[in-house]
C-alpha cells in the first residue's frame, strides 16, 4: 500500500497524467506483458537431445547410421539382431576394422569422425558418415555399448555411453575382430517420440525394407537379420552372391527369372549408372525401388516419376516394376549434406541426368519388348482355331518419338469438305454406265479443258549469266535444315491463307504459306526461265482499265502528287507495251494489241491445277510498271520474279476471299484449302530450296516438339 501511495503522489506532482482510477493488479499486469523474453543459452545435454531426435527419427534411421558406419569399416559380414523392433534392444555386429582403444572416450560425441578434417572435404567424400553424429544422437534417446576390436589388439574393449559420454569402461574383454553395437530402450527419454511410433511389427519391417536394400547394393559383404530368441533369420545373404542372387533370395525367383540389366555412362555429366530392372514381362501392385546415390540409399521422387512414366506405356494401369539403380556422380557434383538423415541430396544437372536415365531405360525396355511370355490355356476340342505367336523383330519406337499424324491417313476435313451436288443432266447421262466407264470420261474431259487453256513453249536452254547468277544465289543460301524439314513435312491443316501447321517428325510447326508460297514461285519462275507454260485469259481484260481500277484501290497507294491517275494508267499500258516481246519470250506474260488497245491474253503458269488469284491482276500490272528495274537486266529479271512471285502467293486479305483455282476463269470451284493442301504444299515439299533466314524470320516457327512435351508433363 505504501509503495501504492507513492507511486500515485509522484505521478500527481509531476502533472504528466490525471490518475482518476489504478488498481495494483492492473499494474502488474501491464507490466508483466510489456517486459521482453529472456534470452538464454540452452544446456548442452537439451541442444544434443533435440538434434538427436531429428537425426534418430525410429530405430530403423538407427539401423541406417550403423549399417554405414559398419560398411565404412570395411565390413565383410553384418549380423542385426532385433527386439520388440528395435525399440527394446537393436545390435548390430560386423567384422570390419574396429575402433582403436584411445579412440572410445570420443567416439559417442558430436562431431567426432575419422573420414572429415576440413569443410572442403565435403566436396570430395566418398563415404557414408563424415559428420561424426550418429552415436552421439543415438547415446541421448538410448542406453548405447560399444565392444570393439581391431586386427592389432590383443583383447576387444567395451564401454558403455550415456549423453555422449562414457559411463563405464573401457574394460577388456574376449571378442572377435570387429565392432558390435547395442543399443537398448530406444527412445526411453522421449516418452511423446516412443509413444508416436508404429507398432513394434511394423517397425520391425522398416529394419528390414533398410537390410534388404543394403544388402542387394552391397553384393559383397553377407547380411543376416534375425529376432531375439528366434532360431530363423529374416533376412540371410551370403558375401559370395551376386546382386540378382540377393535379389532372387530377397524378393524370389520370379522376379529374378525377369531381370535385365540397365548400364549407362556420360562423360559430359560426369555420372555412371548401374542397375538391374525388371522388363515388361514383371509387374507388382507395388512399386519396389531401390535407389543409391554413391553408394548412399536415398529417395527422389523425381527420379521415380520419371521411372514410372516410362513403364506407363508398358505394363498395365495400375501395375509396377522392380527398379534397382546405383547412381555414380562426381563427389564435386553432390551435396550429401542437405538433411539430417542424409536421405535426400542434390546434385548438379538433375533434369538433364534424368532425361538421360529415361532414354536409357526407354531404348532397353524397347528391346526387351520384342517378344513376350503370355500363359495360355488349350482349347477344347471343336472351340475354335487357336491364335499364332509372331515374333517382332523390328524395334518398336518410343512413345516420346512416335509420329504422330501421317499424310497417307485420313484427316478430318474429308468429313467437313461440302460436295456439289450434281446436275441432272450429268445424272442421267452417267445413268447405267459402270465406275471405269464414268472415271474414263472424267479423265478425258479434264484433259481437253487443260489443253483449251494451257500451252507451253518448247524446250529451249537460256544461256544468261544474269540468270545464272540468280540460280546460283538460290542454292548457295539454301539451309540444308530447313531443306530437311520442308522435303519430309507432314501438313497437319490450315490456319487461314497465311499460315498452316505441319509436323516435322516429332515436332510441330507453324509455317507461313504466303513466304513460302512467294520463294516457291519466284524459284520456279527463275529455273524455268524462258520455258514456262501459259494460262490463257478469255476474254483478255484491257491493260489500260486494269491499271486504272488499280489506281482507285488503297494498296496501290496512289496520292495526289503522283499525278492523274488516267495519264498514269496510260503510261502503264504505255511502258508494257514497249516491253512485251521480253514479257511473253522469258515469263511467258503475254500482252497483245487488240485493236486500239493492249490487251492481257495470258499468265504464266506455274503450278499445275494453281490459278493465281485474279483479284491482286490489277495492282500486279500497276507493280509491274512501277517497282521492276528496267535499266538492268539482272535487276530486272529478278524485281520481276518478286513481283510476279508475289502475285501468285497465297495471302489473306481482309475482308475478301481469295481462291486459287481455275474455275476463276472457267473451270469447276475448288475450295482454297484443298489447293494449299494438295497443290502448294506437295510443290514446295518436291521443290523448294527454302534460305537459311526461314527458320529465323518466322517462316518455319515449331510451336511443340513431342519429347520436350514428355520431359514437362512426365513430372507432374
Amino acid at each position: 500500500d505504501q509503495a501504492y501511495n507513492c507511486l500515485i503522489h509522484f505521478y500527481k506532482r509531476s502533472h504528466k497524467f490525471l490518475i482518476t482510477h489504478l488498481s495494483l493488479t492492473t499494474l502488474t499486469m501491464t507490466s508483466v506483458e510489456e517486459m521482453p523474453g529472456v534470452i538464454r543459452k540452452l544446456e548442452e545435454v537439451v541442444v544434443n537431445r533435440i538434434a538427436a531426435g531429428e537425426i534418430i527419427q525410429r530405430p530403423a534411421n538407427a539401423l541406417k547410421e550403423l549399417l554405414e558406419n559398419s560398411l565404412d569399416a570395411g565390413s565383410k559380414q553384418i549380423t542385426v539382431t532385433v527386439k520388440g523392433g528395435g525399440l527394446k534392444m537393436l545390435q548390430i555386429q560386423d567384422n570390419g576394422t574396429g575402433i582403436r582403444k584411445e579412440d572410445m572416450a570420443i567416439v559417442a560425441e558430436r562431431f567426432t569422425t575419422s573420414k572429415l578434417k576440413e569443410f572442403s572435404d565435403l566436396s570430395s567424400i566418398s563415404t557414408y558418415g563424415f559428420r561424426g553424429e550418429a552415436l552421439a544422437s543415438i547415446s541421448h534417446v538410448a542406453h548405447l555399448s560399444i565392444l570393439t576390436k581391431t586386427r592389432h589388439s590383443p583383447c576387444g574393449y567395451k564401454c558403455e555411453y550415456k549423453d555422449s559420454v562414457p559411463v563405464s569402461g573401457p574394460t577388456p574383454l574376449a571378442a572377435n575382430q570387429g565392432t558390435t553395437i547395442t543399443v537398448e530402450d530406444l527412445f526411453y527419454n522421449v516418452p511423446t517420440r516412443r509413444a508416436a511410433l508404429r507398432s513394434a511389427a511394423e517397425e520391425h519391417n522398416k529394419i528390414a525394407d533398410v537390410v534388404t536394400k543394403y544388402a542387394i547394393h552391397n553384393a559383397g559383404v553377407g547380411f543376416a537379420l534375425k529376432k531375439v530368441g528366434e532360431v530363423g533369420v529374416d533376412v540371410k545373404t551370403t558375401a559370395t552372391n551376386t546382386v540378382v542372387d540377393n535379389i532372387r533370395t530377397v524378393y524370389g525367383p520370379s522376379v529374378a527369372k525377369e531381370l535385365i540389366e540397365l548400364s549407362l555412362e556420360e562423360e559430359k555429366l560426369k555420372f555412371q549408372l548401374r542397375g538391374i530392372i525388371s522388363n515388361v514381362n514383371y509387374s507388382v501392385k507395388k512399386m519396389v525401388f531401390l535407389l543409391f546415390i554413391n553408394n548412399r540409399l536415398v529417395d527422389s521422387t523425381a527420379i521415380k516419376q520419371a521411372i514410372e512414366h516410362v513403364y506407363a506405356s508398358y505394363l498395365p494401369k495400375g501395375s509396377f516394376p522392380f527398379v534397382y539403380l546405383s547412381l555414380n556422380i562426381a563427389p564435386q557434383n553432390v551435396d550429401v549434406n542437405v538433411h539430417p538423415t542424409k536421405h535426400e541430396v542434390f546434385f548438379l544437372h538433375q533434369d538433364t541426368i534424368i532425361e538421360r536415365i529415361q532414354q536409357g531405360l526407354e531404348e532397353k525396355l524397347l528391346n526387351s519388348n520384342a517378344s513376350r511370355t503370355f500363359y495360355t490355356q488349350k482349347l477344347l476340342p471343336g472351340a475354335g482355331v487357336t491364335l499364332e505367336m509372331f515374333e517382332n523383330k523390328e524395334k518398336a519406337m518410343a512413345a516420346k518419338d512416335m509420329v504422330r499424324t501421317d499424310s497417307n491417313m485420313q484427316k478430318m476435313d474429308k468429313f467437313l469438305t461440302r460436295k456439289e451436288p450434281e446436275s441432272v443432266d450429268d445424272s442421267e447421262e452417267q445413268e447405267g454406265m459402270d465406275a471405269e466407264t464414268v472415271r474414263q470420261q472424267h479423265t478425258k474431259n479434264t484433259t481437253e479443258q487443260t489443253d483449251r487453256q494451257h500451252s507451253k513453249q518448247t524446250g529451249r536452254t537460256i544461256h544468261l549469266s544474269s540468270v545464272a547468277q540468280l540460280r546460283q544465289t538460290i542454292l548457295s543460301e539454301g539451309s540444308a535444315d530447313c531443306s530437311s524439314i520442308l522435303s519430309s513435312l507432314t501438313f497437319v491443316g490450315c490456319v487461314d491463307r497465311q499460315l498452316a501447321l505441319v509436323q516435322h517428325n516429332t515436332r510441330l510447326y507453324l509455317a507461313n504459306t504466303t513466304r513460302l508460297s512467294s520463294l516457291l514461285f519466284r524459284q520456279i519462275i527463275l529455273q524455268d526461265f524462258g520455258n514456262l507454260s501459259v494460262l490463257r485469259l478469255s476474254p483478255p481484260p484491257k491493260v489500260i482499265d486494269l491499271a486504272r481500277l488499280a489506281l482507285e484501290q488503297e494498296e496501290a497507294g496512289w496520292s495526289p502528287e503522283d499525278g492523274d491517275k488516267e495519264e498514269l494508267a496510260r503510261h502503264v499500258a504505255d511502258l508494257l507495251e514497249g516491253k512485251k516481246e521480253m514479257l511473253a519470250d522469258y515469263f511467258s506474260l503475254e500482252l497483245e494489241m487488240i485493236g486500239s488497245n493492249l490487251h492481257l491474253t495470258g499468265l504464266p503458269l506455274l503450278l499445275d491445277d494453281f490459278c493465281p488469284w485474279f483479284g491482286g491482276l490489277p495492282v500486279y500490272i500497276v507493280r509491274l510498271a512501277t517497282e521492276v528495274n528496267w535499266d538492268e537486266e539482272k535487276l530486272c529479271f529478278d524485281s520481276l520474279a518478286k513481283e510476279t512471285a508475289a502475285f501468285y502467293s497465297v495471302k489473306e486479305k481482309e475482308g475478301l476471299q481469295p481462291r486459287y483455282d481455275e474455275g476463276q476463269h472457267g473451270g469447276d470451284m475448288v475450295d482454297w484449302r484443298y489447293t494449299v493442301e494438295h497443290v502448294v504444299y506437295p510443290a514446295i515439299k518436291k521443290t523448294l530450296v527454302p534460305p537459311a533466314a526461314c527458320l529465323t524470320d518466322r517462316t518455319l516457327l515449331q510451336v511443340a516438339s513431342l519429347p520436350e512435351l514428355y520431359k514437362v508433363f512426365e513430372r507432374c
